[in-house]
């Protein structure tokens, strides 16, 4: 850290550097025995004593929180278990993503393992769209099915809820998006969901997968608590590392407990279809640990594809076949969507990325962008392509044969449900959080939707609340890098949501040698400051040439510690988060 006496230049615009907690920091490295920037990294993350850190740094199976605090949980256990001791047939109600798929492998096969008959319907996006239907209810209730459990969707399905009652059916929602604010749940047997009200159970953030996962964690210690905690257990956690993950809620907490035993779990993948799709993603474990990067980027498109492009219940047969030839099969099919999704992806966002120079998108502080016959598979996407670009909260809306889908992304600052829930009137159904959405509207709204978005916007967002801003973490001249900090840096891993991998802030950093271009948009620099380093920044070459900076410029510099695996050059290494010719103190 710099010396508080030290003449400190101001930061470049929309560069953020966080509060120093220095008496707190100093007091757990001392009781942890910690290095202080890694006390100071921890006590922003909530973190206070050295239990706590403990607990942070070295996730273990022990750290799950008890199933039954969570409000609902006793009556779900005891109606699926005497249903399994009945031998009724269970239906479980799934959803087209990551999310709901993974969240339907899982508790399909814990019900399974203590004996259950278990079917399951994952709704066709197109044909279907999101959340329980009637008609799916009333064919399982003639096929002789008494009780139905939701994963990853139900907590706004009112009038499924009452289908479900008048036929006769037990129902069990589990869910992890928001409840309605003023209709409570669902009518059901019972609600599994750490956001309705009156629940205590302390991580609020679960994905769908993580609630399901929570119902199967209570079925499967009443069944065997040992061999749960031993073998089931962890073998779970691989699934439910990629749903978190891919479903971007905050990585602390119970979350972070799921993710880095997953993580550690799936550098030894055991079933057919993660071992198969793993390949198809060319992903070697063995190389290297799969890492949360990995998994959003790499794995979790593949499967989503499946839902986007096509049929998502085969994902279900992908991660639950024990023939090799048929996962070989269904991994490689997944491939092909997930190439024809990237087609239709990157055709739809050459149209959205022109249209963004319109003045109305400009200047509005909440995109809203409509198109016909856009594949509604990719929607989701384009908003989050949309919020990369322009810093704004984005919906895409594509209209087919007079209804309006749509799918929105935000960004920190604006809570985009109660955006959408301001003029609930207009939608033929909504659901989602504060950071993402889904809907469906008739097709002559679409324009009352966009003047109501932009106008909330106005009211809630200011200006800068909006574009690319730089939170830096700590400030750290390069002279204080060392292996041993990379070493402590890997234990606050997985980043993520809610546990962002720290960015650094070193003041007049020199230029020591003229930049190196790679590819007409990435460049490579040497960089000193006590010591010398190179560093990695990925499409900045031309931001570089605008501002003129080459060698000997004296820079203000943001970075991520890395290292570069090359048996040749490899070692630490900095990628570059931004960067702007040093600003001199006032």
């Amino acid at each position: 850290m710099i010396p508080s006496d030290a003449a400190v230049s101001p930061l470049p615009p929309r560069w953020t550097l966080a509060a120093p907690c220095s008496e707190r920091a100093a007091a757990l490295a001392r009781e942890a025995a910690l290095p202080l920037v890694i006390a100071e990294l921890l006590v922003a993350r909530g973190i206070g004593t050295a239990a706590e850190a403990e607990q942070f740094l070295h996730p273990r199976i022990e750290h799950l929180l008890d199933p039954y605090t969570m409000l609902g949980m006793d009556r779900a256990v005891k109606r699926i278990q005497r249903a399994v001791e009945l031998r009724e047939p269970i239906l479980i109600y799934g959803d087209y993503d990551v999310d709901g798929t993974t969240a339907t492998v899982l508790l399909k096969t814990a019900i399974e393992m203590l004996g259950g008959t278990v079917r399951f319907h994952i709704p066709h996006r197109l044909r279907e769209g999101y959340g329980m239907q009637r008609e799916i209810l009333d064919i399982a209730a003639r096929e002789g099915v008494r009780l139905v459990i939701s994963v990853d969707t139900g907590i706004r399905a009112f009038a499924a809820a009452d289908a479900a009652a008048e036929l006769g059916l037990d129902l069990i929602v589990t869910d992890h998006h928001l409840p309605e604010p003023e209709l409570g749940t669902p009518r059901a047997l019972a609600v599994l969901n750490p956001n309705q009200p009156n629940c205590l159970y302390a991580c609020r953030h679960l994905c769908g997968a993580g609630v399901a996962f929570k119902l199967s964690h209570a079925l499967l210690e009443a069944w065997d608590r040992d061999r749960a905690r031993t073998k089931v257990l962890p073998s779970f956690l691989k699934l439910l590392a990629i749903a978190t993950i891919a479903d971007a809620v905050p990585l602390v907490g119970e979350n972070r407990v799921f993710v880095a035993l997953g993580l550690a779990e799936l550098r030894r993948p055991v079933g057919l279809g993660l071992r198969a799709l793993m390949q198809e993603a060319q992903i070697d474990t063995a190389r290297r640990p799969l890492t949360p990067v990995d998994v959003a980027f790499r794995l979790a498109p593949r499967i989503n594809a499946a839902g986007r492009m096509d049929i998502a219940s085969e994902v279900i047969e992908l991660f639950t076949t024990r023939d090799a030839a048929r996962a070989g099969e269904l991994a490689a099919k997944l491939e092909r969507l997930n190439q024809e999704r990237r087609a239709a992806e990157a055709a739809m966002l050459a149209e959205i990325t022109a249209r963004l120079e319109e003045p109305c998108f400009r200047e509005a502080r909440c995109i809203v962008m409509d198109g016909d016959g856009w594949h509604r598979g990719v929607i989701g996407i384009l908003a989050s392509r949309i919020v990369d670009q322009t810093g704004k909260p984005a919906v895409v809306v594509t209209r087919e044969n007079g209804e309006a889908y749509g799918s929105g992304r935000s960004i920190a600052a604006f809570h985009l449900l109660e955006a959408i829930e301001s003029c609930h009137e207009i939608f033929t159904r909504f659901g989602g959080h504060a950071h993402a959405v889904g809907f469906s509207l008739p097709s002559e709204r679409v324009p009352d939707l966009r003047d109501r978005l932009i106008a909330w916007a106005a009211a809630h967002l200011r200006e800068e609340d909006l574009g690319r801003a730089v939170e830096c973490h700590a400030e750290l001249p390069l002279s204080q890098i060392t292996p041993a900090l990379f070493t402590w840096l890997r234990q606050l891993e997985p980043y993520g949501m809610g546990n962002k991998e720290p960015i650094f802030l070193a003041r007049n950093v020199r230029v020591a040698a003229a930049p190196l271009v790679m590819k007409e948009k990435h460049v490579r620099l040497r960089l000193a400051q006590g010591t010398t380093y190179s560093a990695v920044g990925w499409n900045l070459a031309a931001r570089l040439r605008d501002l003129q900076i080459g060698q000997d410029s004296i820079v203000d510099l943001a970075w991520r510690l890395r290292e570069n695996d090359h048996p040749t050059f490899g070692g630490l290494e900095l990628e570059i988060a931004a960067i702007e010719p040093a600003h001199t103190s006032a």
